[in-house]
């Protein structure tokens, strides 16, 4: 194991020398803490939904700690309702993870108030690592995750492109990514924690507070998860029974994506010849995919099967 762990964090470092980045989109999360002690003289950008957010603690204390030049931005709701449309129409989605994306919106728009022109994010981590919750119940995660790295697409390069700012992602780093692959379950999730062989390899150059967090998924660490209910508020139960009955809405909040979608977007994307259609909104999708990139919905094996 401990060459495991000495080979990971070698590889990381040659990463950050391969792929180098003087910004970061810094929520102070395992991921970003490691970026951000491996790359000196970093201006470090935090994003929150008002005042309160967990974020905020991790990414000032480690700002004084490594010496980053740290802005953070405050979004206010009215804000934060203006940017809906834009960031739907930006990714043509209307995934239920649109506070996520929230976060990074505003993100890359301090960073373009500052003229920065590239800036690095911890993408990719949790698919490689195990850091989702949902990861820790999968059986054949190896297999899982060798699958989905095979596919692996961020929301941040589009919303990059929107703003000309390009994303720099350590984790893809090809050498990176191979490793990963090879390492074991037990060390991805153990002890009940996901990304544990991560954590461990960087324990010593991370406070332990900080390398040893629970998982903040964006939304949360940030507090755009508070959007959510403000968003559900905005449909009737009226309204939300008169929902296209051959689409699957997880929630009123889900349902005004899909409208604001119809304005500014348009019509679902019909299935084209090679592709699967999703069993969520009817979109074309490529048929390894897990995931549609138009309505959020998640594959399972029953389905997949059926297609």
């Amino acid at each position: 194991m401990s060459k495991i762990i000495k080979d990971l964090k070698r590889l990381l470092c040659q990463a950050v020398e391969r792929n180098p980045y003087k910004n970061l989109l810094f929520s102070g999360g395992l991921d970003t803490s490691i970026l951000a002690s491996l790359q000196p003289k970093l201006t470090g950008i935090t994003i929150s939904f008002g005042d309160k957010a967990e974020d905020i603690h991790y990414s000032s204390s480690l700002s004084r700690l490594f010496k980053i030049e740290h802005f953070h931005r405050k979004v206010d709701i009215d804000e934060a309702q203006e940017a809906i449309p834009e960031v739907i129409k930006i990714l043509k989605s209307f995934d239920p993870a649109i506070p996520n994306d929230l976060a990074v919106y505003f993100g890359l728009l301090k960073a373009e108030e500052l003229k920065i022109r590239e800036i690095a994010t911890g993408d990719a981590s949790d698919e490689l690592f195990g850091g989702y919750s949902f990861m820790r119940e999968i059986d054949d995660l190896e297999s899982y995750i060798r699958r989905i790295s095979q596919n692996l697409k961020f929301n941040s390069n589009d919303l990059g492109d929107y703003f000309g700012i390009k994303i720099i992602q350590p984790f893809v780093d090809k050498d990176v990514l191979d490793f990963a692959l090879k390492i074991p379950r037990e060390l991805k999730i153990r002890q009940g924690r996901g990304k544990w062989i991560l954590r461990k390899a960087f324990e010593g150059v991370l406070p332990y507070e900080v390398a040893w967090q629970d998982k903040r998924p964006l939304e949360y660490g940030s507090g755009f998860n508070r959007i959510r209910e403000i968003i559900s508020n905005k449909i009737s139960d009226e309204e939300f029974a008169q929902r296209p009955p051959f689409m699957k809405f997880i929630s009123k909040e889900h349902f005004y994506y899909y409208k604001i979608y119809r304005q500014v977007v348009g019509e679902i994307p019909k299935v084209k010849e090679g592709q699967a259609s999703c069993p969520g909104c009817g979109a074309g999708m490529k048929k390894e995919s897990f995931h549609c990139q138009i309505c959020g919905y998640v594959i399972n094996n029953t389905e997949r099967t059926e297609q």
